[in-house]
Formats: C-alpha cells, sequence, structure tokens
C-alpha cells in the first residue's frame, strides 16, 4: 500500500522542520526520553503561569486561548502523527498541555480564598489526579483512548489527531468530576483566617 509507511522516532531535528511539530512536541518537552507526558504536563503547567501572569487573561480570554489551542492543536498532532507513521506518537504532549490548560482555568477561579501555599498544592494535586487519569487509562478515558484508531498499514489522519487529544480532554473532565466536591468536602472542615496561613477546624455540627 502506498501509505505503508515505517514509523519514524521524533528528534530535535525532527521537531525544528515544521512549527506544528514544535506546538505538539510541547516545544521540546515531549522528546524526553523519560515519561514525555509527564514532562509535557509540566511545559502546559508552566506555560500557563506565564501566559496568566504576564497577559492576565479574563475568563472569556482563557476560553478563547484554550478553544485556539485545541482547534490549532489537533493539526499540529494530525500534522506530526502522519508525519511520524504513528497513531498516538507518546511525543506528541500538546495533547496533555491543552487538557491541563482546561483544569487549571477551571478550577483555580472556583477555589476558596487560601494562602498563596495552598494554592500551589491545590495545583500540584490537581497535576498529579490528572497524570494519574491520563497515564492508567480506565474507565471513560480508556474508551476515549480505543477510539479512532487507524486501519492496519494507514497513515494517521483528522479523526487520529483529534483522537490523540480527546482522551486527554476525557482525563481532565475525570479529575474536575473528583476535584470539586473534594474541594467541598475539605471547605466545610477546614477554613483558613483571611491573612496569613493559619488555618482553624471548622466544626462538622456548624
Amino acid at each position: 500500500m502506498a501509505d505503508a509507511v515505517a514509523p519514524r522516532r521524533a528528534t530535535w531535528r525532527f521537531m525544528g522542520l515544521h512549527p506544528l511539530r514544535l506546538m505538539a512536541l510541547g516545544f521540546g518537552s515531549g522528546l524526553s526520553p523519560v515519561a514525555p507526558g509527564t514532562a509535557g504536563t509540566l511545559a502546559g503547567w508552566l506555560l500557563f503561569l506565564l501566559i496568566d501572569r504576564f497577559f492576565a487573561p479574563s475568563n472569556i480570554g482563557w476560553a478563547a486561548i484554550i478553544a485556539a489551542g485545541f482547534l490549532v492543536g489537533w493539526w499540529a498532532c494530525t500534522h506530526t502523527a502522519r508525519a511520524l507513521a504513528t497513531a498516538d506518537p507518546s511525543p506528541v504532549v500538546w495533547d496533555e498541555i491543552i487538557a491541563f490548560w482546561i483544569i487549571l482555568a477551571v478550577a483555580l477561579p472556583l477555589m476558596p480564598v487560601w494562602p498563596d501555599a495552598w494554592s500551589w498544592a491545590a495545583q500540584l494535586a490537581l497535576f498529579g489526579l490528572f497524570r494519574l487519569f491520563d497515564a492508567v487509562k480506565r474507565g471513560p478515558v480508556g474508551w476515549a483512548d480505543s477510539l479512532f484508531k487507524p486501519k492496519p498499514g494507514t497513515l494517521p489522519g483528522w479523526a487520529q489527531g483529534f483522537g490523540i487529544i480527546l482522551d486527554d480532554l476525557v482525563a481532565a473532565a475525570c479529575v474536575l468530576v473528583v476535584w470539586f466536591p473534594a474541594v467541598a468536602l475539605l471547605a466545610s472542615f477546614v477554613e483558613p483566617w483571611p491573612a496569613g496561613t493559619h488555618f482553624r477546624v471548622v466544626p462538622w455540627n456548624r
């Protein structure tokens, strides 16, 4: 078959040949020899903080950034997967980046007013939950991951590019489904003082 092409290996040179590959490979984070998905999520976390720090987008602004990132990222993932002749290449980590942006953009504005240290701990917990759901791929995440697989011997196309992102979006949704009840439960027991980093335990029958 004309479409049957041997898979290629992602390298720094490969990434530098096209800007869509730079995006799909998480600006090089996906080339990590160990746990590229985790490296990509860390890169996404850093990018989120930098964008939020220097541009301070509103909630609508973040929605626009994420929507644009999803659409362009779908293109980038499709292009890169096709160039690598692999349906879901592990170095392609834009899916982790956009999914973690969604988690942070939704969860952080709805956090209780807690000290900065608690905010960082919350972000770390969100990171850990997302990596757990994404890596284990059970339940809805595994179902989403099984969709849009190409026929043997054919190159990935737009459907496979969408599939690369889909399971991470489902993982992000699972994180938020777990996160908000957990935060509500914690807030019912513990409330920080308005100023400082001390907290007080709130009686259950308040």
